[in-house]
């Protein structure tokens, strides 16, 4: 069944209860001049700005958005793109486009203008729905875009000129369902992908991928309309979205932080009686940090209820997992493993009853099938490294208008990911690193996310990133991007003697300090460092012993 249909039963079932909270700490709590009468705003004592809604209103707000674009003939056929910061509007409009048969576009808030304009002519958008942190963004591409654009303007006022206003416009709107007729079949959603190799490409998916992402996340972490979901990351992603989906199976309440500071989480945590938490390593490192340094203290916080912490997006550190349980030990642990192509997380993961093999990504999710194989399709034998490959109901149809790339990575039903991996005799599959980003020394393949896990262990180190650089004589050598800890400090002697716990040629050849830059999802933008430290000043780097 097509995924609105969910948010028809939770009204049926859950319509009085609160859905969706949106806690933005550093925003003091005033009033909310964007907001209609056909919108529930709890009432809050907290000095922060607090906003929530019901699951009648979720639909209702769905009902208004789908009906105003079915009245400017938007429907099945058409794209709608989303470009907003996270909000309680964000998944009202998403599911009102999808209620009328329309593609949903979500768009990375951090794109630049020619980006966006990039983005929309690529997924050939018809209506673009923005905040008011994109207007001067907007603004500079309006002209280019006008004539196959509509532009909605979802923000407080006044409207930007070249735009409509959208509270204006959807308020006059019908809240009840449009009755669109949708199959599993129907295209449902554009996403992007991250980036970190080139231009975005646009991954389309069918309403069957969504609903395989409802029944897996709840399939692997047993939601309930109980547990309360607190979503930190960019919706725009699909990884926010597809662990909020097995609550939104369940009909579960979810909060919406705006923010990550370390003090910000746990207190989202223990006011809003969170159970479910998922983090990205950074935020993940930073509230360990924070615990260790007595910067925070569990005792100031009730987080008793809160029994799932669960992590994925990038390479997990074993280290960080234990110093987690050490302090949580009463937690289940999970990683998780996917990609926008394969509709985000969960194609692959660990297991909540597997924390003893922390450091796998563990084993094919619910409903999925995986293959490792060579350069020559052919699958390797167990403990070899391969491409890892997926199979199952959430594989994108395409790269939308783009057959030669989809070619490239669709074969047969399966997904080339183009991760290296391999698997042990227990069918616990162990990430190696992106095909991309192996490193060949003297002739030797170095996999840098081997690398990292093994410095991520040490207790000065924030984060790291291993790249390749050029050098005469190995064509390329391991360098280490380092963060240190705020409070610590660290010498390249020290990391050097550290790294005598490697072998010799997994051994970084080049100490670097400095930030490691991530994106919104928290991969490390390797090709922002290649272009940083991969210049001629650095091609004859002295190869260390």
């Amino acid at each position: 069944m097509p995924i609105t249909d969910i948010l028809e039963k939770n009204c049926r079932f859950f319509g009085d209860n609160v859905c969706l909270i949106e806690l933005n700490p550093e925003q003091p709590n005033e009033e909310k001049a964007s907001w209609k009468e056909f919108d529930l705003i709890e009432a809050t004592e907290q000095p922060y700005t607090r906003k929530a809604i019901t699951w009648n209103v979720f639909n209702e707000k769905a009902n208004r958005f789908a009906n105003l674009l079915l009245s400017k003939n938007i429907g099945k056929g058409c794209k709608v793109g989303i470009l907003l910061m996270n909000c309680l509007e964000w998944l009202p409009i998403y599911f009102g486009i999808l209620k009328t048969g329309a593609v949903a576009v979500p768009l990375n808030f951090r794109y630049s203008s020619e980006e966006i304009e990039y983005c929309l002519g690529l997924a050939e958008v018809d209506v673009l729905v923005f905040g008011k942190e994109f207007v001067s963004r907007m603004e500079a591409i309006s002209d280019n875009i006008s004539n196959r654009v509509q532009l909605l303007y979802a923000g407080v006022s006044p409207c930007p000129t070249f735009a409509n206003d959208y509270y204006e416009l959807v308020g006059d709107m019908s809240s009840q369902s449009p009755k669109i007729y949708l199959t599993d079949n129907d295209d449902a959603v554009i996403y992007f992908s991250s980036g970190t190799t080139g231009f975005p490409k646009a991954i389309l998916h069918k309403h069957q991928s969504l609903m395989h992402a409802c029944n897996v996340e709840q399939n692997h972490h047993g939601q309930t309309t109980d547990d309360v979901f607190l979503c930190i990351p960019p919706l725009y992603h699909t990884g926010a979205k597809m662990h909020w989906f097995g609550s939104f199976l369940m009909g579960g309440k979810a909060v919406l932080l705006k923010g990550t500071k370390p003090k910000h989480v746990l207190e989202a945590i223990s006011n809003e009686k969170c159970t479910i938490v998922w983090l990205l390593v950074p935020w993940a490192q930073d509230i360990l940090n924070a615990l260790d340094s007595g910067e925070l203290k569990l005792e100031d916080y009730e987080l008793d209820q809160l029994h799932l912490m669960h992590m994925g997006a990038q390479p997990i550190p074993q280290s960080l997992v234990k110093r987690w349980l050490e302090y949580f030990p009463h937690h289940k642990y999970d990683t998780n493993y996917g990609l926008s192509e394969s509709i985000g997380p969960g194609c692959v993961h660990l297991g909540v009853e597997n924390t003893h093999k922390v450091g796998a990504i563990g084993v094919p999710g619910f409903g999925w099938s995986v293959k490792i194989v060579d350069e020559n399709n052919v699958r390797v034998r167990l403990g070899e490294v391969g491409e890892l490959c997926v199979k199952g109901p959430g594989v994108m149809s395409c790269y939308y208008n783009d057959p030669d790339a989809t070619a490239a990575v669709l074969e047969k039903g399966w997904l080339h990911t183009g991760d290296m991996a391999k698997m042990d005799d227990e069918g616990f599959i162990y990430l190696v690193d992106r095909k991309k980003d192996v490193i060949i020394s003297g002739g030797e393949n170095l996999y840098p996310v081997q690398i990292e896990d093994f410095l991520s262990a040490h207790t000065a180190i924030k984060d790291v990133a291993v790249i390749g650089l050029p050098d005469k004589r190995l064509g390329e050598i391991a360098a280490a991007i380092i963060e240190i800890k705020e409070d610590h400090t660290c010498t390249e002697e020290e990391i050097n003697e550290f790294c005598k716990g490697l072998p010799r040629y997994k051994r970084p050849k080049k100490i670097i300090f400095a930030d490691v830059p991530r994106n919104p999802t928290g991969k490390i933008e390797k090709p922002k460092l290649r272009q940083i430290y991969g210049g001629a000043g650095l091609v004859d780097a002295q190869n260390k012993a």
